[in-house]
């Protein structure tokens, strides 16, 4: 679902009650994770956090600058609570970790795409897991990998 927002507190304030706080929550414990030099914004329709211009001017090649480099983002869709996390798509090493925790922190199976996770039941966000993936790419990796990925193409 997209929700007509200019910021994240609109595009929170529009939830419902039970996703409303799913991401709050989700918000929090990235906010406080996540390694310094990242900025949070509304991006791509839905709050995310993104490497600044300041840091890396070029931002995301496909938007030639108009766009900052993005990192997460997280998103009430129609049937599920999602997080986007780029890292897990770039870092086979970080994909792999993160399905190996999974199960250690949810009972349910891991719904999974290349970049997107779903919670289906929010009651089984593991919040816990999703701050230690949080901290585990700094700012400066990040654009390295971006990068790297790029120099592949």
């Amino acid at each position: 679902m997209q929700y007509e927002a200019n910021t994240v507190k609109e595009y929170i304030d529009q939830l419902p009650d039970d996703r409303k706080a799913a991401i709050k929550k989700l918000r929090a414990v990235i906010n406080k994770n996540l390694p310094k030099g990242f900025k949070e914004q509304l991006h791509y329709k839905m709050p995310g956090w993104v490497v600044p211009f300041s840091k890396y001017p070029d931002g995301y090649h496909v938007s030639k600058g108009a766009l900052p480099l993005h990192f997460i983002n997280i998103a009430s869709q129609k049937n599920f609570v999602a997080l986007y996390h780029s890292g897990i798509y770039s870092d086979p090493k970080l994909h792999d970790w993160f399905v190996s925790e999974f199960p250690k922190h949810c009972k349910r199976k891991l719904d999974m795409g290349k970049s997107c996770i779903r919670f289906k039941k929010i009651e089984d966000i593991p919040y816990d897991l999703i701050g230690e993936l949080a901290t585990k790419v700094t700012v400066d990796q990040w654009i390295e990998t971006y990068e790297a990925a790029l120099k592949r193409k």
